[in-house]
């Protein structure tokens, strides 16, 4: 198995520090709003991996954190006039809800920051100590000259690290590029009691004390989105690092790049950040989450229309094709393609995997013997499981309600269709033809096979 390391630039054979027990953590949200279609791809792209390492590891220990200390959910709480745990619980929720609905499973451990203030305030406590933080007018700040690797996860020279922190500047700083691990809280701010004085922690700290206490000091795997390169994780590098003696933090890091509205970067300011929430009102999930792998994941994604639709027809043609081995019971024993699994285990490359996928479909439309059915249908069900597609049944695929509001329900459609088969055996094809195009017009389409009628919403 090989994996795009970002800290080497290169992909490396991945060799886990314990085959007994593979260690992953990924960056999570900050919950005080919903999450967009960006915040969704790490949770696709990691949740692949993590299924692919459990074939080959018999104990993989998956970590997602909940960001549940942030200026914005502050203002947010502030807004509404509640407590912040108001806030985070509910959009920590819907944001559990919304990603289960891409087929995410649940990692292993689900971190909330104010979990784990003690282990946040022993780790401030070590870098104090050591020499890498300081106190200055009750903030407490990594220095960053301390720790002479700092820069290299994201290959900056200084120059380019301080253009690229936009750094605060603060006269109580010792070196422009010094990074906050506590900061104090006004009395109408959330705040909880340190050494430093009433405060809370900054964000990078966060990271490295919960990876620390439900991983251990050093961890196989580190991901998240390619903008948290810098300075998120390479904070995270210095700190941990520092705090631990010197022991490598994190072995492997891997990033997954942006994802572009019609070619376009998300932003506000735009206009253009696209919920998951909302997506999800008409759009499947299982629709969202392909989009998602279309691309390999260190490179762009573009989200359109056109590529939602060609999506949905991809996995319509995915399904049709399970359709029609219905009543094949799928061979014991036999699991995904070898050249599936290769795909996968060779950096994550969904798109060569899916593409093994679709030539199993077309397999499946030609297979003629039991033999092959029973085992092209084995195959095809265990390779969706490591992607997390396919993963309902065809006749609740094409049932999806994801046409317009007005569409014709189930009941009615399937009163028509009987209508439909009366005039077709009483050869009456232009009744027969005036029903099809009717659904059609209101968003169903009618397929004629060798079983009968089926339909699906357009």
């Amino acid at each position: 198995m090989h994996l795009h390391n970002t800290l080497s630039g290169r992909k490396e054979e991945f060799v886990p520090l314990d085959p007994n027990r593979v260690t992953m953590y990924v960056c999570g949200p900050t919950v005080y709003s919903y999450a967009h279609i960006g915040n969704a791809r790490p949770v696709v792209v990691f949740d692949v991996l993590s299924r692919v390492l459990r074939r080959r590891y018999p104990n993989v220990v998956y970590v997602r954190n909940i960001t549940d200390i942030d200026d914005k959910i502050n203002a947010a709480a502030k807004k509404e006039g509640v407590d912040i745990r108001v806030i985070t619980d509910r959009y920590a929720a819907i944001y559990h809800d919304d990603m289960a609905a891409l087929g995410a499973r649940d990692p292993d451990h689900v971190p909330r920051v104010t979990e784990h203030l003690p282990e946040i305030i022993a780790m401030i406590e070590k870098l104090v100590a050591s020499g890498h933080a300081y106190e200055a007018q009750g903030h407490v700040l990594f220095h960053t000259l301390s720790y002479a690797d700092y820069g290299k996860l994201s290959g900056r020279d200084e120059q380019a690290l301080m253009a690229g922190a936009r750094v605060e500047v603060a006269p109580y700083k010792k070196h422009a590029g010094d990074f906050v691990l506590w900061k104090p809280s006004a009395d109408d701010q959330p705040g909880w009691d340190s050494p430093w004085g009433r405060g809370r922690p900054g964000w990078h700290i966060e990271c490295s004390a919960m990876a620390d206490a439900l991983l251990g000091e050093t961890i196989d795997i580190h991901g998240g989105g390619h903008d948290l390169i810098f300075p998120h994780h390479e904070n995270e590098i210095a700190q941990s690092t520092c705090a631990h003696g010197g022991k490598t933090f994190a072995r492997y890091w891997l990033h997954n790049g942006f994802l572009n509205i019609d070619s376009q970067k998300m932003s506000k300011s735009v206009g253009n950040v696209l919920l998951v929430h909302e997506l999800l009102k008409t759009i499947p999930g299982e629709v969202i989450r392909l989009v998602l792998m279309t691309g390999h994941y260190r490179q762009p994604v573009d989200w359109n229309d056109e590529v939602v639709g060609e999506s949905r027809k991809k996995l319509d043609r995915l399904y049709g094709a399970l359709r029609e081995l219905a009543d094949v019971e799928p061979a014991a024993g036999v699991g995904a393609p070898d050249a599936f699994i290769a795909a996968l285990e060779d950096d994550i490359n969904t798109p060569m995997a899916l593409a093994e996928l679709f030539e199993l479909a077309r397999a499946a439309n030609k297979a003629q013997s039991a033999d092959e059915k029973a085992r092209i249908k084995a195959q095809m069900l265990d390779a969706g499981q490591l992607i997390g597609l396919l993963q309902m049944q065809p006749a609740d695929w094409f049932a999806l309600a994801t046409a317009a509001a007005d569409a014709p329900g189930a009941d009615e459609i399937e009163a028509l269709l009987a209508q439909r088969a009366d005039a077709r055996q009483n050869k009456q094809w232009a009744e027969s033809d005036r029903i099809r195009d009717d659904l059609k017009a209101r968003g169903v389409l009618v397929e004629d096979s060798k079983d009968g009628q089926r339909w699906r919403y357009l």
